[in-house]
């Protein structure tokens, strides 16, 4: 397996509450150097509460290996001639170690947060990326684009915009995805796929897999060299002390992610219907506070991976290995002996 890793090091999404260290984007050259030294595959950033496509620009100098990806930038807000742009950008600066990472967000975000009309995501994110990579294609090849469909019409370019060819045109397209539909417009159209972190490596074998393969199928593709890169809900630290604090933390986001319509498929598959319906009637009602304790230790450990530093990795090979090519780890960097640690993990998991 790749090891991935999300900026800083040892990030964990806090879900609704604050981080407990506001990220600063001044570091970021450092930190994405570190992570370089350290030996990550590569280093991914997520939109939340910053412009992911700047911070990879960031990353991007600093570093000369890594990959460099988003894991993941929201598609629909986007033109998809900006993000064509922002990805050619960054893959040019790079020197070709860019992954376009898309995510579609939630309809209520999509209509409240950015204003506009949504649209069924699965199809609409199909077109997205064949418009992406047909305005690639024209750029690469000095053509005008021609792209139409229902969202897109396509088929305009001049020189004063056209930003021309590039060395490493090739650029990897990955889609965030729960449901079977979206995996299997990534299997049709893209070159890789980013299961949510609810996604349990028994759904991703038995139900997001052969969804891609459907979707290659349809379109003729080999996918010999497809990505399944998961950023798995992880429950660590140094001793067992630490670890009953992360793992307060990992059972509240199980809370938060069964309470959650769009992650319902995910908990359906494991029969905890039941379990979602629950959570979801006490988040309506805002009894927060209620939710972690309606997950027991069963479901948290079906979840989640949970573990000292001196076991977690076994536990992540043992649960993944076969399944997926890329899995997302770190763990906080604060002295040289944290960075050895992490490091002689990164080499363990490599080897799965």
């Amino acid at each position: 397996m790749k090891v991935d890793t999300l900026l800083p090091l040892g990030k964990v999404d806090p879900g609704l509450r604050e981080p407990s260290q506001p990220f600063n984007l001044q570091t970021v050259p450092e930190q994405a150097l570190s992570a370089e030294k350290i030996g990550f595959d590569n280093i991914m950033f997520e939109e939340t509460k910053h412009d992911p496509y700047a911070v990879m620009a960031l990353a991007a100098h600093a570093t000369r290996k890594v990959g460099i990806g988003t894991a993941v930038a929201i598609a629909f807000p986007r033109s998809p001639a900006v993000t064509a742009m922002s990805a050619w950008t960054l893959q040019s600066l790079s020197g070709g170690r860019f992954t376009l990472g898309l995510g579609t967000q939630v309809r209520a975000h999509i209509e409240r947060r950015y204003g506009f009309k949504w649209t069924p995501a699965g199809p609409w994110m199909r077109e997205y990326v064949l418009a992406v990579k047909e305005i690639w294609r024209a750029w690469q090849n000095s053509d005008q684009p021609n792209f139409s469909g229902q969202h897109y019409n396509i088929n305009l370019t001049v020189p004063l915009f056209d930003p021309g060819p590039i060395d490493v045109p090739h650029i990897p397209i990955h889609l965030a995805a729960v449901n079977p539909y979206m995996c299997e417009v990534a299997g049709e159209v893209s070159e890789g796929l980013r299961p949510h972190p609810v996604c349990t490596a028994g759904y991703i074998e038995n139900v997001m897999w052969p969804a891609v393969h459907r979707g290659a199928a349809k379109s003729s593709r080999s996918i010999v060299d497809f990505s399944m890169s998961i950023k798995p809900l992880i429950a660590t630290a140094p001793d067992e002390d630490g670890l009953q604090i992360k793992i307060r933390d990992i059972r509240a986001r199980v809370a938060f992610y069964a309470s959650t319509p769009a992650y319902r498929t995910a908990f359906e598959a494991h029969g905890l219907e039941s379990l979602a319906d629950d959570l979801k009637l006490l988040s309506r009602a805002q009894r927060w506070k209620e939710m972690p304790s309606q997950i027991s230790d069963d479901v948290l450990h079906q979840f989640a991976c949970v573990g000292t530093y001196d076991n977690i990795v076994p536990i992540l090979k043992d649960r993944y290995s076969g399944i997926v090519t890329n899995v997302e780890f770190s763990i906080p960097v604060n002295t040289p002996e944290d960075g050895d640690i992490l490091r002689a993990m990164i080499s363990e998991l490599r080897s799965a």
